[in-house]
């Protein structure tokens, strides 16, 4: 499985779908993701351990995170581990878009 992801529309996967994604992602402390956003997909984030900072807020244990497509979203592990799972519906290949800048714009590199 590659960074976490385990069923959805790739490979490899423990089961192909296109009709959603799951990962379980394992963080330290400093590590983030870039600003990026779906066109088509929704994207749910559980945080089962640790604190994590999404778009400026702090989350931890037992939050549920959900962004709509279109929404940007920028992410950074905050205590020295955490984990989460991550849900998207649908699971379209190509559909991460990295922000060029943070104005959440829709001048994009993919």
């Amino acid at each position: 499985m590659k960074r976490g992801w385990f069923v959805g529309n790739f490979e490899p996967s423990v089961y192909k779908t296109e009709e959603f994604e799951v990962a379980v992602k394992r963080y330290e402390k400093g590590e983030h993701e870039k600003s990026h956003y779906h066109k088509i997909a929704y994207e749910i984030t559980l945080v089962i351990e640790g604190m994590i900072l999404m778009n400026n807020k702090k989350f931890d244990q037992g939050d549920i995170i959900i962004l709509d497509p279109g929404e940007s979203c920028e992410f950074k592990c905050l205590t020295e581990k955490a984990t989460t799972v991550v849900v998207k519906t649908a699971s379209i290949i190509d559909d991460k878009y990295i922000n060029i800048d943070k104005s959440n714009e829709k001048s994009l590199e993919k």
